[in-house]
């Protein structure tokens, strides 16, 4: 490894990165810095991209401190058995190639993660470093996001978020035995029990920052987490019900989902072939409905299939309305935010927008279709002052209709 310069390093280190989906920079708030100087402080676009939840697209600099390991998880192209070429950084190399990305325009963050090396701990203060030589030495503004090791000393991650806007832990699996089958030398207990204490230090953050102005913040986006979807035999309800728990639990910010994608020499205890992409994409359309929408597991996991997964060939939220059909069509008018939420083709801020401009004046279908971003959608489930559907039929359904007649809304008139 020694051999090897900075960019094939970062070749090798940045491809082996991708698997891990939880980069996202959402909830990260810029940092100023006296007189506003400072690297990273001014917003950029770019590497790696991710999207905030105004939709605002980041780009940073996602790569591994190591890709060598100690574990042996089956799932993991970077396990000590697997036969991939290994590289390694040192902390100086990735302080300063990510300046060095920042300062070309390139990124505005950083996402690091490692493989375990010599010791959990031995990583961590690794990892830990980068972070305090990026923000002590060179004053870096910018966002960082550090994968935090389960098994690490408190005090170390607790350092880490000082120096980070978000860290987080990987569960993994979605289950216990999963993980116990497929990653015998991780251990559920161990991993929620850094989860808990890494809330624990979050809240405690919060609370002196309420109440002393000058109190350091402690990893402002929160911490959050990733499950690998297609690896073990979990379902997608067992999947949401872990994530539902996790969040009320730990109240992480995001769960993240990562389709099982197979790896060179895999070991014979995983699947053959990946799962459909849209299955991770489902997930995280219900997931959105968990967090967002006021939705329960039970309603999303009656849903599913007789195997327990979500139709791929329709969005959960129109899968649910379709199969509540009594309850549409809804007044624009008079229907309750709660209500609003269900119909299929609203979103949180077109609700909003429809609330707040009823309070002005009736509103006909027309002033639905301005508020909304596409009025064919949620016709079928509306009635508004010169409008309501004659239908709420299979016409609606994609799952029930030839695909010529899918692209016929016409079935609704005024």
């Amino acid at each position: 490894m020694s051999r090897l310069d900075t960019r094939q390093k970062l070749a090798i280190l940045a491809d082996a990165a991708k698997y891990d989906a939880s980069c996202a920079s959402s909830g990260a708030k810029r940092r100023d810095s006296l007189g506003g100087k400072g690297i990273g402080s001014t917003e950029g676009m770019g590497i790696c991209h991710a999207y905030a939840p105004d939709g605002r697209c980041i780009s940073l600099l996602k790569i591994l401190l190591t890709n060598s390991c100690i574990f042996d998880c089956h799932y993991c192209i970077n396990r000590r058995s697997s036969n991939v070429r290994r590289a390694r950084f040192t902390t100086a190399e990735i302080v300063d190639l990510t300046l060095a990305f920042y300062r070309r325009n390139y990124i505005e963050g950083l996402f690091l993660s490692s493989g375990i090396i010599r010791s959990s701990d031995y990583t961590m203060e690794q990892i830990v470093e980068v972070a305090r030589s990026l923000r002590e030495d060179h004053d870096f503004r910018g966002y960082i996001h550090l994968k935090t090791i389960p098994d690490a000393d408190p005090e170390l991650i607790r350092r880490a978020g000082l120096y980070a806007d978000r860290l987080s832990i990987n569960v993994e699996l979605p289950t216990a035995e999963g993980l116990k089958r497929l990653a015998p030398e991780k251990d559920v207990r161990r991993i929620e029990g850094s989860m808990e204490t890494l809330k624990g230090a979050i809240d405690e953050g919060k609370d002196a920052k309420s109440r002393f102005r000058s109190a350091p913040a402690f990893a402002p986006a929160g911490q959050s987490t990733q499950m690998i979807v297609g690896a073990d035999g979990a379902n997608d309800g067992a999947i949401i019900a872990r994530a539902d728990t996790l969040y009320r639990t730990f109240r992480l910010r995001r769960v993240y989902y990562s389709a099982f994608s197979p790896i060179p020499d895999a070991s014979a205890v995983l699947p053959l072939r990946r799962p459909p992409l849209m299955r991770e994409h489902r997930l995280y359309q219900a997931d959105w409905m968990l967090r967002h929408y006021g939705y329960r597991v039970d309603e999303l996991a009656a849903s599913t299939d007789a195997a327990g997964n979500l139709p791929l060939d329709v969005d959960p939220k129109l899968a649910w309305a379709l199969a509540h059909r009594a309850l549409f069509p809804l007044d624009v008018n008079r229907a309750d935010r709660e209500q609003l939420l269900r119909v299929p083709g609203l979103g949180v801020r077109a609700v909003d927008r429809l609330l707040a401009a009823r309070r002005q004046r009736r509103l006909r279908l027309e002033d639905v279709a301005r508020l909304t971003v596409s009025i064919a959608k949620v016709r079928p489930f509306l009635i508004a002052a010169d409008w309501r559907p004659t239908v709420l039929a299979d016409a609606i359904d994609p799952r029930t209709r030839p695909a010529a007649e899918a692209r016929q809304l016409e079935l609704f008139a005024a």
